[in-house]
């Protein structure tokens, strides 16, 4: 398989990974034997996002100079995040009113998954409260910020560390060329890391089927259509209108992306490209400094497709228990989703939280979540990859506003992908 490219070999392990778990559906050796490739792989993964994101922004930030330059590029960041992700919301209730996938569904033909761990941390996020939660982004000992992969906490230690870094001026080079290093050594394990990809993504992907089975997507079969629908809608018109308007070449990007979009895919996880994200959107022409910045943030506050999908589901469990939803109950609920989906970053099970926290807020019953448990991992494949294509797309878009797009490393990067073809 070496002379393959990573997306034909995670692609292959895809297909391998549906075709056991189909075969053996409902066999626990299964889960005994391919479990630990797709946990190994996860594990591999999480190692090294911590080191990396700590030394690029670290590195990031100290090259950008001052704290007003880190202040520009910070609001332009989130006032960005906070346009895109409001207008992924009004585009998933769009669909969920238009198509209306949960009308005429039969409860008595779903089967319910278990929910309980998002209903309790759904519970401990209300107990505690938003503030508490903005509060926690300040870390009170950042070795167990990173222990814990708390990546909010871990941004803000970095960023304040790099600015005290770029004060220091001459005496900071050498802590400045250690965190360099430290970056470099990360993107080279990542490399290392990756090799097992296909292998990783055949055990997750035969655990899943395995477990749920073909079948399970039948009588959802209308959800997961336009759940997909809207997304790649959302792709190609608004990504393709903002790349319009900034001058980018969008298809040339997403060429580019092609093995880190495959394996994203198969995984349902954005975190299995992050490092190599940020390392193709330097290639693309992103300076360091606004990538290890952005990205970084992005995974938190910039989640184009979960948003989207949060929306849909909400009017879709409506639907599913005939609940009128008028026009004034999905200002709310827009709303309401533009708090809880920024409010709650960095818990774990992210989608589902804020949608138990959404549902409970608007008087949705929280259950209805129970019925598309089951094929919550096929619609995360979706989910995951639209998040991946926002986030590079919000990087070139900051690099421009900001000025500092390298056009030539642009113009090489898409000469390279015209050659390749």
């Amino acid at each position: 398989m070496r002379r393959y490219g990573l997306a034909v070999q995670v692609f292959t392990g895809l297909i391998l990974g549906i075709i056991v778990g189909a075969i053996f559906y409902k066999n626990p050796a299964v889960v005994t034997y391919l479990k630990p490739l797709g946990d190994i792989f996860m594990r591999l993964i999480k190692m090294v996002v911590v080191p990396i994101v700590i030394s690029s922004i670290v590195v990031g930030v100290s090259g950008l100079g001052n704290a007003k330059k880190v202040g520009s590029l910070g609001f332009r960041t989130i006032l960005y995040f906070e346009i895109v992700t409001t207008l992924a919301i009004v585009i998933g209730l769009l669909f969920a009113n238009i198509f209306q996938p949960g009308t005429g569904v039969d409860l008595s033909e779903l089967s319910k998954g278990d929910i309980s761990k998002y209903v309790e941390t759904t519970h401990q996020v209300e107990s505690n409260g938003h503030l508490d939660m903005i509060i926690n982004i300040v870390p009170t000992n950042i070795f167990d910020s990173m222990a814990k992969g708390d990546l909010l906490a871990i941004i803000f230690f970095s960023v304040l560390f790099g600015l005290g870094l770029a004060s220091l001026g001459e005496k900071g080079a050498p802590m400045q060329g250690f965190f360099k290093g430290v970056s470099d050594a990360m993107f080279k394990v990542v490399g290392y890391v990756m090799k097992f990809a296909p292998i990783g993504v055949f055990g997750l992907i035969g655990v899943t089927v395995s477990k749920f089975g073909i079948g399970s997507l039948v009588p959802l079969g209308k959800l997961i259509i336009v759940t997909y629908g809207a997304m790649i809608f959302f792709v190609l018109v608004c990504f393709g209108l903002i790349s319009k308007l900034f001058k980018i070449d969008f298809f040339g990007m997403l060429k580019m992306l092609k093995d880190e979009l495959i394996l994203v895919f198969s995984t349902a996880s954005s975190e299995t490209v992050l490092p190599r994200l940020m390392e193709k959107m330097e290639k693309f022409g992103c300076p360091k400094s606004i990538t290890s910045f952005v990205i970084p943030i992005g995974y938190t506050f910039n989640l184009d497709g979960s948003t989207l999908y949060q929306a849909l589901a909400a009017i879709f469990v409506a639907q599913l228990y005939g609940i009128d939803m008028p026009l004034s109950a999905q200002i709310s609920l827009l709303l309401i989703l533009m708090v809880t989906s920024k409010g709650i970053a960095g818990v774990a099970g992210l989608s589902f939280v804020v949608l138990l926290a959404t549902l409970g807020a608007a008087g949705l019953p929280i259950e209805g979540l129970a019925f598309i448990a089951g094929i919550d991992f096929l619609l995360n494949m979706g989910r995951a990859t639209v998040n991946v294509i926002g986030n590079a797309l919000a990087t070139v878009v900051v690099s421009k506003w900001e000025k500092e797009f390298d056009y030539k490393q642009n113009a090489d990067c898409l000469s390279g992908l015209k050659r390749a073809a």
